[in-house]
């Protein structure tokens, strides 16, 4: 499949920019063993930028110190050295290097950087179509999601349980739900 076919024809040249009003990011992890722990970023940016041949890129910022698991004990010790050390890596960055059309849906592929790790991800990617707005242009929807693993990202605390298991889980999923406004 040629770049000019990936992506859908209503997907038009220009750049896409997040509208964080209407987007969110967020993740879970197994506490416990037996629970999952959801959060969010309040935070984030990017751009989906088409080029003239159809090729998509995507670039995404996201402040780390806008965690939010509504237990503000809990996000402080998220953003201590223990986990993100976010005074020392306020943000995490992706950057795509490409997209594979799945069916009718995608993967986008690219390097992810947490704590000043940079690993090469993959997002399954839905894209929910145009629409033409209420009077400030277009607007496009995403949704995507990856498994990650903490440790891979130096996020390697050991919290072990006394019968076994540990505290908080390896793997992480994080979900995105993207609008992302056509610039003029």
């Amino acid at each position: 499949m040629t770049a000019a076919t990936l992506v859908p024809t209503d997907l038009t040249a220009g750049t896409w920019t997040i509208d964080s009003a209407h987007s969110t990011v967020g993740f879970s992890v197994r506490h416990l063993m037996v629970s999952k722990v959801r959060g969010s970023f309040d935070a984030f940016s990017g751009t989906v930028t088409i080029a003239e041949d159809g090729t998509p890129s995507v670039q995404a910022e996201i402040d780390v110190t806008s965690i939010n698991t509504r237990n503000e004990q809990r996000d402080g010790h998220i953003k201590s050295a223990d986990f993100f050390d976010a005074e020392k890596f306020p943000t995490a960055t992706f950057v795509s290097t490409g997209v594979v059309a799945k069916g009718g849906d995608y993967e986008l592929v690219g390097d992810f950087t947490l704590k000043g790790v940079t690993k090469p991800v993959t997002l399954k990617l839905e894209y929910n179509g145009v629409n033409p707005g209420m009077g400030h242009g277009a607007v496009a929807g995403f949704e995507a999601s990856t498994v990650i693993n903490r440790k891979d990202f130096g996020i390697d605390i050991e919290m072990p349980l006394e019968t076994g298991g540990s505290v908080v889980g390896d793997k992480i999923t994080i979900t995105l739900e993207i609008e992302a406004l056509q610039a003029a």
